[in-house]
Parts: structure tokens; sequence; C-alpha cells
């Protein structure tokens, strides 16, 4: 499938700063499950931006700006051709091994109420993994069923039955990354695309992925409980939420805000 993306984001560093540095996690990678035809990063000082590979294989750039006035604006866009492998990523040549996503962080730890059941599951981590899933579901809610809980601080982005309120996809892959690792399985957070999403889901989307020493990496998209599928577009990995954040700035002033996130087929 081709995917048409367009994401502006903005940014307004504290008022006074003499320097700022951005950086960004905005680039999306070919590989397995997808393949870059274009893509481009556009704002003030890109140009003489540092590009570099950071400690989780993604693509990052930092970029200056000498005393920044008000807001600053980043807009990225290109298409990506995807493919639907089921959710199954492999081996990427080039990646952190995967013992360092047993690292528990504060975003990730989870409730022994996810993962207790499964400490002597007799399955194969493949199904343990798929039944975690379903468990992170049954706890946070889906769109079918009531949400049984909210992650401090979550805002809710769609309403499960009888009007309850569902926490953000990023809690769900919190969630599901805590309770592998609580499992000793390495998961890893991902922030990507969404085309087609629904019920309230935001098209720039969270998800999880977790190892299996058979078939590799594995993502697990416990908000819509599926596999990442040929709607999907990858483009950062971490430990958690704000190992992977598209775009922050130091010194930090109110955080970056979305002004527009465009995900169509090409």
């Amino acid at each position: 499938m081709r995917i048409a993306i367009r994401h502006r984001l903005s940014v307004t560093p504290p008022a006074g700063t003499a320097n700022a540095v951005l950086q960004l996690l905005l680039t999306p990678q070919g590989g397995p499950t997808q393949n870059v035809e274009s893509w481009s990063v556009e704002m003030a000082g890109i140009g003489n931006a540092g590009r570099f590979i950071d400690a989780y294989g993604n693509v990052a750039h930092l970029v200056n700006q000498s005393r920044p006035e008000g807001e600053l604006v980043v807009t990225v866009k290109g298409v990506i051709e995807t493919t639907d492998r089921h959710g199954v990523l492999g081996r990427v040549g080039g990646e952190p091994v995967p013992a360092l996503y047993r690292r528990v962080t504060p975003l990730t730890k989870a409730p022994v109420t996810l993962y207790g059941k499964f400490r002597n599951a007799k399955e194969s981590r493949l199904d343990v993994l798929h039944a975690l899933m379903a468990r992170v579901g049954e706890t946070l809610g889906t769109s079918e069923t009531p949400a049984q809980m909210q992650a401090d601080g979550g805002q809710s982005q769609s309403q499960g039955e009888a009007g309850k309120a569902l926490p953000p996809a990023s809690d769900y892959a919190h969630s599901f990354v805590g309770a592998a690792r609580a499992l000793d399985i390495p998961a890893r957070y991902v922030t990507g695309y969404l085309m087609g999403a629904e019920d309230g889901v935001s098209a720039f989307h969270t998800w999880a992925e977790a190892f299996d020493e058979g078939l590799g990496w594995i993502g697990f998209d416990a908000r819509l409980q599926m596999c990442p599928t040929d709607r999907h577009v990858r483009l950062a990995a971490g430990l958690d939420g704000l190992s992977t954040q598209p775009l922050r700035v130091v010194p930090a002033g109110d955080g970056a805000r979305d002004i527009e996130v465009s995900v169509a087929a090409a």
C-alpha cells in the first residue's frame, strides 16, 4: 500500500531563550514492512542540522536556533510503501541487542495484574504475547468494552461502551511493554502513523514490539487489538514514549503540539 503523510508540529521555547536545540525523531527508515519512496523535513535551520543514528537505531536530527522568537514549526511529508507481514518485523541489521529492551523505565512499570497469570505459562512465547495483548485490552478497555482503568494523566481519545473514556494509545503501548519486560521478554515502544484511524485514535499512533527468538521483532497494537498491518507506518522505537518523542526542545517550553496530521492512500 502507498501511503502519503503530512505532519506539522510546533514547539515554543521559553521567552528570552538565547539558544535552543531541537531534536527531531521524524524520519522513517526502510525495512521489511516499508519502503520510503520520498520524505522531507522542513523547518528553519534544517539545512545545517546534524543528522545521526541514535542509540536505538532511529534517524535523528539536531537543529540549533539562535534567539528563537515565538513558535517554531516543523513540517514532514512523504510517501511510504507498506507491506503487511502480520506484524513480523524480524531481525533488522544494525539495531541494538534485544537485551537492551528488558530495562524497566518509570513509564513502563506494569502492575502484576497484567502479567502475573503468564509467569508460568506453558504456551509458546508468541501465544503468550498475543494473550498479553488481549489482557491489556481487557484491563484498559477497547472500543467494544468499557475502560476499567485510566493511566495517570492520560487524556482520553475515544469512548468505550456506555460512554466510558478510553486512555490514549500510548498507555496501551506502555502497559504492553512493561508487562512483557516483567516476563523477561524484550519489548520496545514504537511511534508511527496509522492510516484510516477510527474511534478517536490519532493518525500519529503508538504501539509496541516484542522479541521472539524464532521470528525476531513482532509488533502488537494493543489499542486496536491487532498486530500492525500495512496501515501502519513505523517511525521510531525506544524504551518508552520519552525516548521516542518526535520533537523536543532544550530548554523545554510547553512541549510540542500537533498542528496537522494527514495520513491517506497515495
